[in-house]
């Protein structure tokens, strides 16, 4: 098969592609690896320590892994996923993580030509995804270790790197660049076009030869030398892998449209670059009790900003992610937990700069950059403040699709949701059930963890190169 080259969104381009990646974050780069000829088979001297996935894997030695039976294998596994093929993906990388131990990856990889589909990833940033877009000394919320994709183990690219983890855990930066990087070592340069905004994905009529169904992929293209240019081009199979974290969510309330209102840490950044907040301003309002407005705490205590952290729930609410993450493993955010409990208590602040206000809701914002809020008690509170961060999580951002994908979910009378409402795919294919050839990876099918998200990336692939088998010549 020839390669796809990264011209053919530059103009309308009418020969079928056999697939289109949309996100070039973990999952679409695990799944280009995966569509680049790069197969994976069980190493012949390896033993898992899963006595029921060790005979299973005996059964079918020296077959390649995308042409087995996944459902089969994957069954009676047991993991932190609800998918099945995520579990046994991940407990063939990482045999047995869970338990503390390093045994390595029962896996090795053949680069196989002829297995290779021709495909494009789009990506409106550098390979990595919204991993580019976090503030580059944020730590995962997952072991450094969990992070990495298949045949490059974080660890040597870090060594590599003269770099370390913290505390078992990787910044950000050193993340977003990782995957950069694998994509470049991979070889995998060719299949990713990164400044590609989609904007349509719309039905096209079958072939007259081929009664299945076409896409057509439209958007925008960006590029230094051309600047902004429109793109078509066609796929016989469209790979959703866009994530979450395209749309923040909002509190639905009057003057969150004001300039001091923001939805994204990167506005807390730029301001203190700018010098527009300072430790001597009036606090910043961050609005959220997450990881997310966890980390814009922290970068702000970093900076010496004053802090006011509304958040709706009680501090010892068991929903809290606080309460449900091993204080000894993540340090910095039990202390955030700390902070919220002690600073909502009568008595006098042990943290000078921060103040806590648990079970209030942010009412509305308005000029003269004031923020008003209901306590507990349903008494309103106006607090001056420089900016507001409010962060209450992401919604994913499928625009470009019609309905905006709503009729895709779980439950098409509810809206998206990575975690309630995820796309209804086939677990063992990660097709959609509701249409033929569209595929979702990652949090849109309901895998929040990149250590999850290559499962999803294998089953799809599997898929894909069954079809291109069994495609008439």
């Amino acid at each position: 098969m020839s390669k796809p080259r990264r011209d053919q969104v530059s103009t309308s381009s009418s020969e079928p592609l056999p697939v289109v990646i949309i996100g070039n974050g973990p999952s679409g780069i695990c799944l280009s690896y995966l569509l680049s000829g790069h197969t994976p088979y069980v190493s012949p001297d390896a033993a898992h320590p899963h006595p029921l996935l060790q005979r299973k894997l005996a059964e079918a030695s020296g077959c390649c892994l995308l042409d087995q039976d996944l459902e089969y294998l994957s069954e009676g596994l047991e993991g932190r996923s609800q998918s099945p093929v995520a579990v046994l993906f991940d407990a063939l990388l990482r045999p047995d993580t869970d338990f503390g131990g390093t045994a390595d990856s029962v896996l090795s990889w053949k680069w196989q030509e002829e297995r290779a589909i021709p495909h494009l990833v789009l990506g409106c940033s550098p390979p990595g995804g919204a991993w580019h877009a976090i503030e580059g000394s944020m730590v995962t919320l997952s072991q450094g270790e969990w992070m990495g994709l298949p045949d490059l183990q974080l660890k040597d690219w870090m060594r590599g790197k003269r770099r370390g983890l913290r505390n078992s855990r990787a910044t950000a930066g050193d993340i977003a660049q990782y995957y950069r990087d694998y994509v470049s070592q991979k070889g995998l340069s060719h299949n990713f076009v990164s400044g590609a905004l989609v904007t349509d994905v719309e039905m096209g009529t079958p072939e007259p030869t081929d009664p299945s169904p076409l896409f057509r992929v439209s958007g925008i293209l960006t590029t230094k030398a051309q600047g902004q240019r429109p793109f078509s081009l066609w796929a016989r199979n469209v790979v959703l892998a866009t994530g979450t974290f395209d749309s923040p969510a909002r509190l639905g309330i009057p003057g969150e449209a004001l300039p001091f209102v923001h939805h994204e840490l990167s506005a807390l950044e730029a301001a203190t670059r700018a010098g527009t907040v300072t430790p001597a301003s009036d606090p910043v309002l961050i609005v959220g009790a997450g990881l997310s407005a966890a980390d814009a705490v922290l970068y702000a205590r970093h900076c010496g900003l004053p802090v006011i952290h509304a958040f709706r729930r009680r501090v010892d609410d068991p929903g809290l992610v606080f309460n449900q993450l091993p204080k000894m493993l993540y340090p910095e955010y039990h202390k955030v937990h700390q902070m919220m409990r002690e600073q909502s208590a009568p008595s006098p602040s042990p943290y000078e700069g921060y103040r806590s206000l648990p079970q209030h809701r942010p009412l509305f914002f308005k000029e003269g950059r004031q923020a008003v809020l209901c306590d507990p008690n349903g008494q309103d509170q106006v607090l001056s403040v420089s900016l507001v961060l409010v962060l209450i999580g992401s919604h994913p951002n499928l625009s470009f699709l019609p309905g905006a994908g709503a009729n895709l979910t779980l439950d098409p009378e509810q809206p998206l949701s990575a975690k309630r409402n995820p796309i209804d795919v086939d677990p063992f294919t990660y097709e959609s059930t509701r249409q033929e050839g569209l595929y979702a990876l990652g949090p849109l099918a309901g895998d929040n963890f990149v250590r999850f998200v290559q499962g999803g990336a294998l089953a799809a692939a599997s898929s894909l190169l069954q079809k291109e088998i069994q495609k008439p010549p």
